[in-house]
């Protein structure tokens, strides 16, 4: 008869196992994912401010209207 008590407990150990084990896998998505948001919303401001930063009411130089191959 214990036998029987057993599985059942066993079974709710497996799957309590199973869902810590799925809770750290999503954690550490959720934390990647955080760090790149992180880092693109850093670019997305540097590469505002670099357009912010030029200004393109004044008319441009030769030196900027050459082609990068010359």
């Amino acid at each position: 008869m214990t036998a029987i008590q057993d599985d059942p407990l066993e079974g709710v150990q497996t799957k309590i196992a199973y869902l810590e084990r799925s809770i750290a896998e999503l954690s550490d998505a959720v934390f990647r994912q955080h760090q790149d948001i992180q880092s693109l919303a850093a670019q997305l401001k540097a590469i505002t401010e670099r357009m912010v930063g030029t200004p393109s009411d004044e008319p441009r130089t030769l030196e900027q209207e050459r082609p990068p191959h010359y």
